[in-house]
């Protein structure tokens, strides 16, 4: 289904272009069916983004369909410049955007604040990235701080849900439901067990968290907690006209004093999705070794170029309160998950991921689709967050390496979960002293704690009673 092919243990084939590898679908990468079924449903979740664009910059449903669209074009760029990792939003981070945002007046103000908040997350992707500082921060930054940032936006996330007034009290029967039956089919060592042995439970385990979500919305409408959806034919038209209204071009840039505001929050959702490329890239190291067909490069700056390259493209012609993110952590798993089935399941990690956002993007265009989901566009980001939590809260704690790093990663979590717009800077802060406080032996000292002071796990104290008994029965 592609016209090049890829030799065992080497990388997907591609084009060459300087600090990128192009892949285009059929021609580097074959279409994969299951992805293309998963975006035609998963592109809901950027949808919701559509009421926030309505509320806080104050434009038309129209307008912020066409926002969606300019979207849907950068959500492809990762897979097609090289980066292994399904791209999203940098979720954890919309509400510190969102209490930002609300210190403007929807409309002008409000989109200028935008553009300066996404111009200035860009700059730092594209410093990162092309100095090379990127790849290096993921060996400087303490494992605890890297691992309880993880851990504390998925526990943000989470919190988000189900906090008193969350969409858990609205919506409780389907949320939970929908929840409960994604978690079981991407997570559940027993399902896994039943796909091994049986095909239908292997179809169900190759869609991912659509099962799930298409059950949570048919108990959704069953319960009555989601009105039934108004279906119209034909293709969808956002109006594009309209939304260069909304653009900086039309009105107007901001003043130096906007741009120094904006710096903060643009630190903090940097800080969120460094959290996010870690967790992307673990996810991928878990399978990495079952797939020994395909060689996969996991470059980091490529990962920021790219992630600078998708919020410089919305800060011009689509200011996005959700910011581009490198990574929708329940897709990737997704992916991720299937991809560890075989070569015969998904060709390439490239394919993918590749073929799950060009699918969403031409769903977009599908006016049955759109207004199908249109009623129940929350469900879909509630899934997104609860699975992003659970995966968040895993991968961090695999992460960690002993008791010590355990107890300051989960300080620095329970910091950064805090509902506080500044709990990010707080956590960062609280990780560092820690880190220097607790896990080094000297402050100015090596970084390698003696392994002879401290026992750390309890498998090392039995060992050493164990020796004690056995030196007491010699005497």
């Amino acid at each position: 289904m592609q016209l090049k092919h890829r030799t065992h243990g080497h990388e997907q084939p591609y084009w060459p272009a300087g600090p990128f590898k192009i892949r285009l679908p059929f021609v580097h990468y074959r279409w994969e069916m299951p992805e293309m079924v998963q975006g035609f449903f998963m592109f809901v979740v950027g949808l919701a983004m559509i009421p926030l664009l309505e509320t806080y910059l104050g434009m038309p449903y129209e307008a912020a369909l066409a926002f969606t669209f300019v979207a849907g074009l950068c959500y492809i760029l990762p897979a097609m410049l090289g980066v292994p990792l399904v791209p999203g939003w940098i979720t954890p981070a919309i509400p510190v955007v969102l209490l930002y945002l609300k210190g403007f007046e929807p409309g002008p103000e409000a989109i200028q604040a935008l553009f300066a908040l996404q111009i200035e997350v860009a700059i730092i992707f594209f410093i990162l990235g092309v100095t090379g500082w990127g790849s290096k921060l993921v060996d400087v930054i303490p494992n605890s701080l890297k691992s309880g940032v993880i851990i504390g936006a998925g526990m943000a996330a989470l919190m988000g849900e189900l906090k008193l007034g969350g969409r858990i009290d609205a919506t409780p029967i389907s949320l939970i439901v929908g929840a409960i039956i994604s978690a079981y089919v991407l997570f559940s060592l027993s399902f896994k067990n039943v796909v091994d042995g049986n095909s239908f439970a292997k179809k169900v385990a190759n869609f991912g968290m659509v099962p799930g979500m298409i059950i949570a919305m048919l108990v959704g409408w069953a319960v009555g907690e989601y009105p039934l959806p108004d279906i119209q034919w034909g293709i969808t038209q956002p109006d594009f006209s309209l939304m260069v209204k909304y653009l900086p071009f039309t009105v107007g840039f901001p003043n130096i004093e906007v741009f120094l505001l904006a710096i903060p929050t643009a630190l903090i959702a940097y800080v969120i999705a460094f959290g996010d490329i870690i967790v992307g890239f673990s996810l991928v190291k878990r399978v990495d070794h079952i797939r020994v067909d395909e060689k996969i490069e996991e470059s980091v700056d490529r990962v920021h170029l790219v992630t600078g390259l998708r919020n410089l493209i919305h800060a011009f012609f689509a200011p996005w309160p959700g910011l581009a993110g490198p990574l929708w952590t329940a897709a990737h798993a997704t992916v991720a998950e299937r991809y560890a089935m075989g070569r015969k399941s998904m060709e390439s990690i490239y394919s993918g991921g590749g073929t799950f956002w060009v699918s969403g993007l031409v769903a977009l265009f599908a006016l049955p689709l759109v207004t199908l989901f249109k009623p129940v566009l929350p469900i879909a980001l509630s899934l997104t967050l609860i699975l992003t939590a659970y995966i968040c809260i895993m991968v961090g704690m695999e992460q960690l390496k002993d008791s010590v790093e355990r107890g300051v990663a989960g300080i620095v979590a329970v910091t950064l979960a805090m509902p506080d717009p500044k709990s990010t800077v707080y956590a960062v802060i609280v990780g560092l002293v820690l880190y220097f406080l607790i896990e080094r032996p000297s402050l100015l000292g090596a970084d390698k704690r003696k392994e002879n002071v401290l026992f750390e796990d309890s498998d090392d104290i039995k060992e050493l009673d164990a020796k004690i008994s056995l030196s007491a029965d010699t005497k």
